[in-house]
């Protein structure tokens, strides 16, 4: 399993930077983490125009909309980068 599996499931509610691989960043709160996945929310209550695979759609953003919530899912493959951001973030 990924190093940064545990990192991101010990940092399960905090607000985190990711650094994809191709150069991407994303920002948000961890929701929740898989075996190969994290899922971030976004830091702030307005969720217009965090779109990510098809937009929002009842029970979530994305094509399934399968109600986990809200969340982008970030293969932890593809990590380069995960920085934990000071509050003042938020």
């Amino acid at each position: 399993m990924s190093g940064y599996y545990h990192r991101c499931y010990n940092g399960i509610g905090k607000p985190v930077e990711i650094k994809m691989n191709d150069g991407r960043i994303h920002r948000g709160i961890i929701d929740r983490v898989s075996n190969d996945r994290v899922y971030l929310r976004p830091m702030n209550k307005n969720y217009g125009g965090y779109g990510y695979a098809g937009g929002y759609r009842r029970g979530g953003y994305g094509r399934g909309g399968w109600g986990w919530g809200f969340g982008a899912g970030i293969a932890l493959g593809a990590i380069a980068a995960l920085v934990f951001l000071p509050l003042f973030f938020w």
